[in-house]
């Protein structure tokens, strides 16, 4: 089993809210594929399908965000997962609106959600920000948080969220770069290259001189028939 939780909080009061975004992720996935209908289990709206030839939970807590691990630790312990079976999808303030990151592990970076989660789940598995830009000063962080999605938004929204469900199966493989290129693509960006490996370093070419003036040259005899031949043909005049 692979379990995909969705972080936001319940009820339409929250439904359009930024902070929703990890709900909405979730639910365009379902939408997507085939699932089994929503259920009520582990403190959380739960539904089973299959992705990338395994068997997927798809989790939407309905705990509140701060209390996100009660219910996924729930699911975890039931279904005997590890972290490395778990992928959690959630806003992010410090990422421009429409960017998405994926990483294992980390810090929760003021997100009560996620910090929940690492207290309840460990924090070794995979998480998946999606940004909902930074309104510019801390005290309007809290409005714009919990904030609808404006009609603007929908322009950039949209793409990401078909693009996730679309590629969904990605996300189960642990096909991480290819699933971020595929939302940037889709977002008018560009793919991210992979860093091509550094050319060994060649010593520098010598010329044919230099190599004529190198130091393999055999030395000479400074004794015997020879020698003495050397001296009386390069010698000193008054030798």
């Amino acid at each position: 089993m692979f379990l995909i939780a969705g972080l936001g909080n319940p009820g339409g009061k929250y439904q359009g809210n930024r902070h929703n975004i990890g709900f909405m992720a979730v639910d365009a996935i379902y939408r997507r594929h085939s699932f089994s209908p929503w259920s009520k289990k582990f403190k959380a709206e739960i539904a089973e399908g299959e992705l990338g030839g395994r068997k997927v939970l798809l989790l939407k807590p309905q705990t509140f965000m701060n209390l996100s691990g009660e219910a996924v630790g729930e699911a975890m312990r039931f279904y005997k997962l590890e972290p490395a079976d778990l992928a959690v999808i959630y806003d992010e303030l410090d990422l421009a609106a429409g960017k998405a990151r994926l990483k294992i592990g980390g810090g929760h970076g003021g997100h009560n959600g996620i910090k929940s989660i690492d207290a309840h789940c460990g924090k070794e598995y995979r998480r998946l920000r999606l940004g909902i830009g930074h309104p510019g000063a801390k005290e309007l962080v809290h409005n714009h948080v919990l904030g609808d999605f404006a009609k603007a938004d929908q322009a950039w929204l949209e793409p990401l969220l078909d693009t996730l469900a679309d590629h969904a199966d990605m996300l189960v493989r642990g096909e991480d770069s290819q699933l971020m290129n595929k939302i940037a693509l889709a977002l008018g960006g560009k793919a991210e290259e992979e860093t091509p490996p550094k050319p060994e370093r060649k010593p520098a070419a010598k010329s044919h001189i230099h190599q004529a003036r190198n130091h393999n040259q055999p030395k000479m005899p400074t004794s015997g028939p020879m020698a003495d031949m050397l001296k009386k043909m390069f010698g000193k005049k008054d030798d």
